[in-house]
């Protein structure tokens, strides 16, 4: 993506110059996505067996559901030809024999509600992710925007993992966010999406932006963004500025329309969508400071930040940055 920036939401992309310093990994997921089980469950348990299967049983109001899942791990490399690995699931529960939940023995996961270490020595995990929260941190107003996602991976070896940095663009004006998502040492990316960004075809990730306490927003924490690794990068970058919500596909209550923004906030978090049905991956850290031109750790974070982008080879994520 060029141009000064294009931004995306939950349902579209994001690719605007980058920033952000020393990046730190986050261990989490690989495939494309956990899969979405259902929304709103509560009072789960976890159960697997040797059969290369798991039994989750939870309730949704005043239901109990049992689904029994199978028949996918781990994910396939990026590919226009052949379809990413999914679960099959059985709703009514059948077909599940024995089963036990052995101690976990991954690595720490985002949304974490249960995980289990198989018989095979595989790993299962179900997170429950707020996904539908609204962008430009508006307040929920629906109950869709409420949900919880239940999301199930199943993974051997080691999860994506989720490299973040920050700096800032165009002569330190504006705070931004840069990283890349890999999965066994290859980044993770798709070849479709929609005219928002949203990844079509199985492929591609989304990275969600959140942020704690933004002044633009108020208390707490609020969904700033999301935005699609890219192609074949799979790296990303965001850019803090002010966004209209009535363009580029964004939700916004009735009668609010005025400019939102920038999120900028002291604490930030990200979860990515690992490739197929590994788990969710995240990071959390401290925002930087305003820039300061005069400050040699500054000038630092920002050539940091240019050599880190060309190394992933993707010069879009070079936009607003000097030297770039």
């Amino acid at each position: 993506m060029t141009g000064r920036f294009r931004h995306v939401s939950r349902t579209r992309a994001a690719a605007l110059a980058v920033l952000l310093a020393l990046g730190a990994p986050a261990w989490t997921g690989s495939a494309s996505a956990s899969q979405l089980i259902d929304r709103n469950a509560r009072d789960l348990s976890l159960l697997v067996n040797g059969d290369g299967q798991a039994l989750l049983t939870y309730r949704v109001g005043s239901r109990t559901r049992r689904v029994v899942a199978w028949g996918a791990v781990n994910a396939h490399a990026p590919s226009r030809t052949s379809p990413q690995v999914e679960f099959r699931l059985d709703y009514r529960g059948r077909g599940f024999k024995g089963g036990s939940c052995p101690r976990y023995t991954g690595p720490p996961l985002p949304w974490l509600v249960a995980a289990c270490t198989a018989p095979d020595g595989s790993r299962w995990a179900a997170q429950a992710f707020p996904q539908p929260l609204p962008d430009l941190g508006f307040t929920p107003w629906t109950g869709a925007q409420q949900s919880v996602w239940l999301e199930l991976s199943h993974w051997t070896g080691a999860a994506a993992e989720l490299y973040v940095g920050q700096a800032w663009v165009y002569g330190g004006r504006y705070h931004q966010l840069f990283g890349r998502l890999t999965y066994q040492g290859e980044p993770v990316y798709g070849f479709r999406t929609t005219r928002f960004g949203a990844p079509l075809g199985g492929y591609g990730s989304l990275v969600y932006l959140d942020v704690l306490d933004a002044p633009a927003y108020g208390p707490g924490w609020r969904r700033e963004n999301s935005f699609v690794t890219h192609n074949p990068s799979g790296a990303f970058c965001y850019g803090f500025y002010a966004f209209d919500p009535t363009t580029g596909g964004y939700q916004h209550p009735p009668g609010q329309t005025a400019p939102r923004g920038p999120g900028v906030a002291a604490t930030y978090r990200l979860t990515a969508h690992g490739p197929g049905v590994t788990p969710d991956v995240g990071w959390t850290g401290a925002g930087l400071g305003a820039f300061d031109a005069a400050d040699p750790h500054a000038r630092e974070t920002l050539q940091f930040a240019v050599d880190q982008i060309k190394s992933w080879g993707d010069r879009s994520c070079l936009s607003g940055h000097h030297g770039g």
